[in-house]
């Protein structure tokens, strides 16, 4: 896939994807982008991912707290606040109805 594309697709919806699995509970930034990757979106550098749970953690979405680890250095666990489970299922809700109609044309075009 085309790596410009597969960014500005990225863009849109790294968010909700990161909240989504939030949701499932507290991790650290290595452990989401290796669920990222494990789902089927791809690596995920650092560069991308930090600077958006930063903007959760700047807009109240996430709180962030660092913890010491057993056998390396300290972690920053992000967990969803009340704010970024209802962002989530609001735009998570705006996702799904948007993606809907655009895999229909999609899945027209292809099969032609």
């Amino acid at each position: 896939m085309d790596s410009d594309r597969r960014g500005q697709w990225l863009r849109g919806v790294l968010d909700i994807c990161v909240l989504a699995l939030l949701s499932k509970g507290e991790s650290y930034g290595y452990q989401l982008a290796q669920a990222l990757d494990a789902a089927g979106v791809g690596p995920i550098q650092g560069g991308t991912l930090y600077p958006v749970l930063l903007r959760l953690q700047k807009t109240g979405l996430v709180t962030a707290q660092w913890r010491e680890g057993n056998a390396g250095p300290a972690r920053k666990y992000y967990r969803l606040t009340d704010d970024g489970h209802a962002a989530l299922r609001a735009g998570g809700s705006a996702w799904l109805t948007f993606v809907q109609p655009v895999n229909d044309i999609v899945t027209k075009g292809v099969t032609r």
